[in-house]
Formats: C-alpha cells, sequence, structure tokens
C-alpha cells in the first residue's frame, strides 16, 4: 500500500516528460475513483463515471487499470519498494532493511494520503472482489521481493525456501493491513508493521 504520487527514492533518476504524464493520468483516475466511492459506495461506482470524473475516455482507464479493482489498489508500485530495498547498504540484516523500507512507505501513505490509505484498507475488507483481487496480486508481488531476498541472500530466488519466505512476508503483511482496518483503524499502523515482522523473525510469542 505504497503512494502512488512520491517515493522518494535513494539515487533515483528523474522521470521524463512521457513517465510523468503517466503519473498524473493515473493519480486522476485513482482520485475520482475515491472520491465518487466516497459519494456513494464502491459497487455503484462505475468505469464510466470514473472517466468522466478523471476527464479521460474509458478506454485510458482500462488502458491504465485492467479492472476497477485494480484502481484502488497500488501493486504496480511495488518496483519502487524493490528498489529502495537494493540501495539499502549490503551489510545491513535483511529485517532492518525490510523495516526500514515498509516504515518509509507507511510514513509517506499516512503523511501524503491518508484518507486514500484508510479507505483502500477498508474496500479490502469489505468489498470481496478488491479482497480477491488483492489475493491474486500478491503472487506477482511475492516474485519481485523474492528478486530483493535472493541478492541478499545468495540463494535461488527459485528455491522453496525463498519462495515460502517471501510469500510469508507478503502474506504478513496483508493480514497486517486488514487487521489494521477490520479494527478501525485504532492501532498505529507502524507498531503493527513491527509486530507483524518480529513475528516473522522470531516466530509465536511464548505464553505469559
Amino acid at each position: 500500500m505504497t503512494p502512488a504520487r512520491s517515493f522518494p527514492l535513494s539515487g533515483a533518476p528523474q522521470l521524463g516528460l512521457r513517465e510523468r504524464k503517466k503519473i498524473k493520468t493515473r493519480t486522476a483516475i485513482r482520485d475520482a475513483t475515491y472520491a465518487l466511492v466516497r459519494e456513494q459506495g464502491y459497487d455503484a461506482t462505475t468505469v464510466e463515471q470514473i472517466a468522466e470524473r478523471a476527464e479521460v475516455s474509458p478506454s485510458t482507464v482500462f488502458r491504465y487499470f485492467p479492472t476497477k479493482e485494480d484502481i484502488v489498489l497500488t501493486d504496480e508500485y511495488d518496483p519502487l519498494l524493490l528498489q529502495e530495498l537494493r540501495t539499502r547498504p549490503a551489510d545491513e540484516p535483511w529485517m532492518d532493511s525490510l523495516r526500514y523500507v515498509m516504515r518509509k512507505a507507511i510514513d509517506l501513505a499516512l503523511s501524503e494520503e491518508a484518507e486514500a490509505t484508510r479507505l483502500r484498507a477498508h474496500l479490502m475488507v469489505q468489498v470481496p472482489a478488491v479482497r480477491s483481487r488483492m489475493l491474486e496480486s500478491m503472487s506477482a508481488t511475492g516474485r519481485m521481493l523474492s528478486e530483493a531476498v535472493a541478492e541478499r541472500t545468495g540463494l535461488d530466488r527459485e528455491s522453496l525456501e525463498v519462495r515460502v519466505y517471501t510469500m510469508g512476508l507478503i502474506g504478513g503483511l496483508s493480514e497486517t493491513s486488514l487487521h489494521w482496518a477490520e479494527n478501525d483503524f485504532r492501532d498505529d499502523l507502524r507498531d503493527l508493521l513491527d509486530r507483524a515482522l518480529t513475528v516473522l523473525e522470531h516466530g509465536l510469542p511464548g505464553r505469559a
């Protein structure tokens, strides 16, 4: 759930005009979708309405987002997280690198588009189609993250160990977002992230 607007990567090159226009169009489509969903609900919002509000054609919407569910999910920004992970020091413990990058993503999401971040999490809990699409996209996200895991550990990215470990991370982070939304966003998402990563790193806590 990284923010679509900006993710300041370490040493990232400046984007060209074409890429900036693409980002502007994607942002307009998402902003239109969020506004309509807040006004009338997810099911009542159509792609035609989104296109009209964003001042683009329906075909443009589908060119950027294959389904309506993809509009409210931000998986295409996962490569930014992967690139940021690759900028971390090679001798930094893996979980420290992951904590740093994920906290940075959360801080940006909550500072730049807190309302949209909560809306996405709410939709993942309340709308079966969004939840289903999220689960489908986890595999693609896992494949990208497995590259970073393999590079850091020297293991084969297609090995069972890397695949299981990576999907455990992805599943844990997804469940953290769902838990946050299911509990009406009462908890600090950064604290929930730390708890989730601690479980993944050390296993379940013992009985008190």
